[in-house]
């Protein structure tokens, strides 16, 4: 009969032994000995079905095919934008990928975007040298308008988000602002009231700081409705709506 020696959430080292028995699968962060899946790096335990895997606590983001994320245009060319993926890779954005128009030869493509500007897209294509396609092609890719960008680890971006969108939903009744979460760790907030965003901002850096700790989302509810004097709902998002719709 298979064990787990560890529960949901917590965080383990390189090394420790994570579960007994052969009726557990090691996942993503583990590995098996013997009988034994043990930690192969520092995360946080997560545990679905027979599958145990570890979600990293820190690293830089790697850009895979069909993240959904935000980046940043830093050059323009005669066939479409490079933009900053919040990795050690950029990506390009090509003209067909982005509009719909008849775009003729040699346009001025800063007519759509422009240097400094940021946008919301999905990673199509990710080769072996890392050359990355970017698409504005789906529901709610599209270029962002004015707000706030924050930057976090893209490990903690599930934790921010919650369970079917429930932290980030419950962010953005507390606090009346538009918020997209990339997952390359890039989130962009807007909301019509400076002091809303400003509230929004520090919860994330304080669910960022304090991911790791058991009871989290129960903890930043009591912590939105004594900054807010609000009640708060928690709320998951509606079937066919992702988080990076605003």
């Amino acid at each position: 009969m298979g064990e787990i020696i560890v529960k949901e959430k917590d965080v383990v080292v390189p090394g420790e032994v994570i579960a007994k028995g052969m009726d557990f699968l090691p996942g993503m962060g583990t590995t098996r000995q013997g009988d034994n899946i043990l930690a192969a790096r520092i995360g946080l335990v997560n545990i679905d079905g027979r599958a145990i895997r570890l979600i990293p606590l820190s690293g830089q983001y790697l850009p895979r095919t069909g993240d959904t994320i935000i980046a940043n245009v830093v050059d323009v060319n005669f066939s479409g934008w490079r933009v900053e993926t919040n990795s050690a890779y950029s990506a390009m954005l090509n003209v067909k990928d982005a509009t719909s128009d008849f775009v003729a030869k040699g346009a001025d493509l800063t007519q759509y975007f422009d240097v400094g500007d940021y946008l919301v897209g999905k990673i199509v294509n990710v080769t072996t040298q890392m050359l990355i396609d970017i698409s504005l092609r789906g529901p709610g890719l599209r270029k962002l308008g004015e707000g706030r960008i924050l930057k976090v680890a893209s490990s903690k971006v599930p934790r921010i988000i919650g369970k079917k969108g429930s932290m980030v939903s419950m962010i953005k009744q507390a606090t009346d602002t538009k918020i997209i979460v990339g997952q390359n760790g890039v989130i962009w907030i807007s909301g019509e009231d400076p002091k809303g965003e400003l509230i929004a901002v520090n919860t994330i850096k304080k669910i960022e700081e304090e991911a790791h700790i058991p009871g989290l989302t129960d903890r930043i509810k009591s912590h939105l409705e004594q900054i807010t004097g609000r009640q708060l709902q928690l709320q998951e998002t509606p079937e066919g709506m992702s988080h990076n719709e605003g």
